[in-house]
Formats: C-alpha cells, structure tokens, sequence
C-alpha cells in the first residue's frame, strides 16, 4: 500500500473508531499489548546524499472500496458502514456490504470481491497460515488495524445444569452459523477440553437464532463472541434466569498454548445478572485486506 494511501486510510478509520467510541461503547476493555518495534535503524531526516522519497498521488474518486462487514442485525454492520462514510467523507467511493463475517468476508478480500473486511483474529490467523476452515495457506492477506476485543460468552440458563465446558456433553448447543467466527471459537474450545461436537447436540445456528431457541426451551446453552454487553444476551438475562459458564482451568490453558491469539479475560460482575466475574477468553477484531501486487492496495 502506497504510504499516502495508508496516511488517508488510517486517518479517517481512526476518526470513525473515535466517532463510534464516543457515541457509545463497550463498557469493559481488555488489555493491550505495546506493538512490537521496528526492525531495523531508521537513517536521520535528510542525511546527505539520501533522496526524498516521491510522494504517491491517489485519484480518490476513481477508487471504489468496498468493506465486508457481517450480518445487519450484528455489530460488524455499523461499524463497517461507519468506515466507509469515514472513507467516503475522504473522497472514496465506497460500500458497505452485509454477510456472513469472518470466514466469508476473508474470502471476499481472497477473491478480490471486497478490498477490506472486519474479521476476528483466529479467523484471520487461520487463513494466513492454512489451518481450521481454510485448506491452504494465503500470505497475500494482511492486518491492517487491530480493533475492539470479543469476549467468548457460553451462555445458559438456570436448570439445564450445565455449570462447566463439560458438562456440555448430551446437551443442545448452538455453536453458530457454520464456519463463522463464532462456530469457529466453539470448535476450538471443545477440542480445548477434550471434546468434539459428536459430544453434544450440535445446532449451527446465530447466537440470536440460538438464543431464540433456549427461550422456547428448544436449546440448552449458546456461544457468543461479541463486545461486551452483548444486546441479545442482556434481553436473556432480564427476561431469564441466565447463567454464564466459565471458560477456564486446564482446558483454557490449553487452548491459549495452542492457540495464543486467545487470552485469558473475565466478563465483569454486573455485564448482566452477573454477581461475580467469570473467566472466560477474548479474542480481537481485525481490519483485514488484501496485497496486491501493483495501485494503492499494494
């Protein structure tokens, strides 16, 4: 990516990252992390017999971008829409397209159908290097910011006596839509505590959908992966007895080892009818693109 491109890009998603924060948020953060140093020694501004380097001019308005988001009743659809009228104001032409998030918006920027896209960190992690839902490995795909945490939340509620991972076993599950970033999450855990979806009875639905399905009593607990406090988990919590279930001990320990794009977190006493932190994992958002060999996407 040509560094003036880069220069607009990172200025106007900063200005909608500050707009949507400001407007309201998520009320728990996660640690960060400092981002590691550059390689190498930069050379003092202008050293002798070093030219400058040429400045790259951008016809905006011949540039049309379009941002994958995720599904219009989710949280990547804003944002994502937030983006490009941040890009827009810019003098982009640009889109906002809804889908079904992590796995399918990485495809999109694949294929060139999108040229950026909002996915979690595992789903990213597994297309770069060829694991979990992808077959190969893509190197052409590249982060461009990191964003906001997603909390893992596995939620139930009061008599299905689900208290622990294991005790998942037997019980109807919604895992998420299929290869989503949220079923992918759900895949990971289980195998984390030594199980596998033939454990349970395994339902990939939304975790609206599944949500809507534990109220008619027809599912017996759901994964979410989202910010925190989750919209569709609050209303379970005021209409219900809801519990969330710790994602921690040795299955958590695990889980990181293998997969450290994971850390540990808790879900704050009083997120929801909460009265006590509750261990669990997070895991962050990306802004992710495409290399391209050639023009401002380089």
């Amino acid at each position: 990516m040509r560094s003036s491109f880069k220069a607009v890009l990172s200025c106007v998603i900063g200005a909608a990252v500050l707009t949507m924060t400001a407007c309201g948020g998520s009320s728990a953060s996660a640690p960060t992390t400092a981002a590691p140093a550059a390689s190498g020694t930069a050379a003092p501004a202008g050293q002798a017999g070093e030219a400058p380097a040429p400045k790259a001019e951008i016809d905006r308005a011949g540039e049309f971008i379009t941002i994958a988001t995720g599904p219009t009743s989710g949280i990547y659809y804003p944002i994502g829409g937030a983006f490009a009228t941040a890009l827009g104001n810019a003098g982009y032409k640009t889109s906002a397209q809804a889908t079904g998030a992590s796995v399918e918006n990485i495809n999109l920027i694949l294929k060139e159908e999108a040229e950026l896209a909002i996915s979690m960190q595992d789903s990213v992690m597994q297309a770069y290097e060829g694991f979990g839902a992808f077959d190969s490995a893509n190197p052409d795909l590249s982060a461009v910011m990191r964003l906001w945490p997603n909390y893992v939340q596995l939620v139930t509620v009061a008599g299905t006596g689900i208290k622990s991972v294991e005790d998942l076993k037997g019980k109807r599950v919604g895992v998420g839509a299929p290869n989503s970033g949220v079923e992918l999450n759900a895949r990971m855990i289980y195998e984390a505590y030594g199980m596998t979806y033939e454990d349970s009875q395994v339902d990939y639905l939304s975790y609206g959908e599944a949500i809507d399905q534990m109220k008619n009593g027809q599912c017996d607990a759901a994964f979410v992966t989202s910010g925190l406090p989750n919209s569709t988990v609050s209303e379970l919590a005021f209409s219900y007895d809801m519990v969330i279930v710790p994602i921690d001990g040795s299955g958590r320990d695990a889980l990181i080892e293998k997969y450290p794009f994971f850390a540990k977190s808790v879900i704050p006493a009083d997120t929801y009818n909460n009265k006590e932190d509750v261990e669990s994992v997070f895991v962050y958002n990306i802004l992710a693109k495409r290399r391209r060999r050639n023009g401002p996407w380089t």
